[in-house]
């Protein structure tokens, strides 16, 4: 009998939520390579929801977890999960018709945005700078994540079901025999388990090494993220998040200072990702462009990896080629705000269930992120 039914390699949000929904119906170990849960893009995100982020898939996980972020398990988390923001899309005269498209793709899905003039948008954030902006979109129901309180409230979840939580715990090799893997970490210390979830990130294709397993291409891309202190006399905390119509950088306020990114993907192997010089001022250069905000300092600089496959949609379900193998990576930059409803996903096709009936009735179908569908 093996030690585990489930080994999660990789406890980020992916990992973690998918092991807080398989622990108690099932024996679960969760693994992390690292000496702290989310270390690397989980404990970086932006901290947005946003139902109009992403591809059809990503919008049909995104807005099913809507009602776990309103109302988690009782003991989840001492206060609320989303606090109200908005977001901001705000456009130059040549950029009006790129509003018009994502207004129509807002209505097509029944979220709710509202044309602003310029004057309107500089209402909203007063160092926009007049006449440079043409014009915004109002996504009224974007919110903040309070993304550390649903990571631990997950972990604690998985916890409190029984499941086997370990930071340092890293994964050197994984064989396959007699329908179980055989799991050595460093330190000679072996586990077995029935099924090995990867969910590893941006390593995510380097775990599918170990097990002989074909990659999926995921490409891991470097976003950079900096904050500024407010300028002089201005008070940031309720303006929208602020995105650029063409999603070349945007700024949002964080904590009584600005966090501004430059929405950059640049392709990186594996690793503790780190800003760069010349993409931070290149990115200062283009704020300045758009908003009054004087940059005397950068308090401070950080780099995430976010990772895609080829069709920029998550890779959940079990691999054809390798009994036992199952696949949960290639979020990208929106694994916290889909993390409620991908973890059930990734939990009810690990245990041989259908998808979750909110989220089919949203349109997701087990073939658009199967693995599957690089395996033709």
């Amino acid at each position: 009998m093996a030690d585990y039914d489930f080994l999660i390699i990789g406890s980020g949000i992916a990992g973690a939520s998918a092991a807080a929904n398989l622990a108690g119906r099932a024996r679960v170990a969760l693994f992390e390579r690292e000496s702290a849960h989310g270390y690397h893009t989980t404990g970086r995100s932006a901290a947005l929801w946003s139902a109009l982020y992403g591809n059809d898939p990503i919008r049909a996980l995104t807005v099913a977890s809507r009602a776990f972020y309103d109302a988690p398990p009782p003991g989840f988390t001492d206060h609320a999960l989303l606090r109200p923001r908005g977001c901001l899309y705000f456009a130059g005269p040549r950029q009006l018709g790129r509003l018009d498209e994502i207004a129509a793709g807002a209505a097509d899905l029944g979220i709710a945005t509202r044309r602003l003039t310029a004057a309107e948008s500089i209402a909203l954030c007063p160092v926009l700078i007049p006449g440079r902006v043409a014009g915004g979109l109002h996504e009224l129901d974007a919110m903040d994540i309070d993304v550390n309180a649903l990571h631990q409230g997950y972990l604690r979840m998985c916890r409190a079901a029984g499941g086997d939580v370990r930071t340092d715990a890293e994964i050197v090799s994984l064989t396959r025999d007699g329908g179980v893997w055989r799991a050595a970490l460093k330190g000679r210390e072996v586990v077995t388990a029935s099924v090995v979830i990867n969910a590893a990130g941006a390593w995510a294709d380097v775990v599918a090494g170990l097990a002989g397993v074909a990659p999926v291409g995921l490409t891991p891309l470097r976003r950079t993220a900096f904050l500024l202190d407010e300028p002089d006399g201005v008070v940031a905390r309720d303006w929208p998040a602020m995105i650029e119509a063409d999603e070349d950088f945007y700024f949002k306020p964080e904590s009584g200072r600005i966090l501004v990114s430059p929405c950059d993907e640049t392709p990186s192997e594996p690793c503790d990702a780190w800003p760069e010089d010349i993409t931070i001022a290149e990115c200062v250069e283009r704020l300045q462009a758009w908003a009054d905000i004087p940059v005397r300092r950068i308090v401070r600089a950080w780099a995430g990896l976010r990772s895609f496959v080829a069709d920029r949609t998550p890779v959940i379900g079990f691999e054809p080629a390798a009994a036992g193998f199952f696949w949960l990576a290639g979020q990208g930059g929106y694994g916290v705000q889909t993390a409620p409803a991908a973890g059930r996903t990734a939990a009810a096709l690990a245990l041989g269930e259908p998808l979750p009936d909110d989220v089919r009735a949203r349109g997701l179908r087990p073939e658009q992120i199967s693995p599957a569908r690089f395996r033709a």
